[in-house]
């Protein structure tokens, strides 16, 4: 069973990925860094459910580890997350334009 801190590690973790933005702040990056890092040594199954609820793929995890296996695991992690959310953003972006569009067409 989960803990209150690594839940409030896991709530901290997507409160910070849902607030970024186009332009990645390197703050926030090496807070992400120090969280994920609190996860792997403290409760690494949390950040396994993390990792599948923010939706970041498992092989491009274990493909980018190995690649990177100099870097520390918590900086390829906030990475992978900080690109998937990116990915999200302009996917949002993408279909809200589209939507928005359709919608003026058929309105009269």
């Amino acid at each position: 069973m989960q803990s209150q801190d690594q839940s409030s590690l896991s709530s901290k973790i997507i409160s910070a990925v849902n607030s970024l933005d186009q332009i990645t702040n390197v703050k926030m990056r090496e807070e992400l860094i120090s969280l994920i890092n609190e996860l792997i040594n403290e409760d690494f199954q949390s950040l396994i459910q993390l990792l599948y609820r923010i939706d970041v793929n498992e092989k491009k995890i274990r493909l980018y580890l190995e690649e990177n296996s100099d870097k520390d695991a918590a900086s390829v992690l906030a990475d992978l997350i900080i690109e998937r959310q990116l990915q999200k953003i302009e996917s949002r972006k993408k279909y809200t334009y589209k939507n928005n569009a359709d919608d003026h067409d058929e309105k009269w």
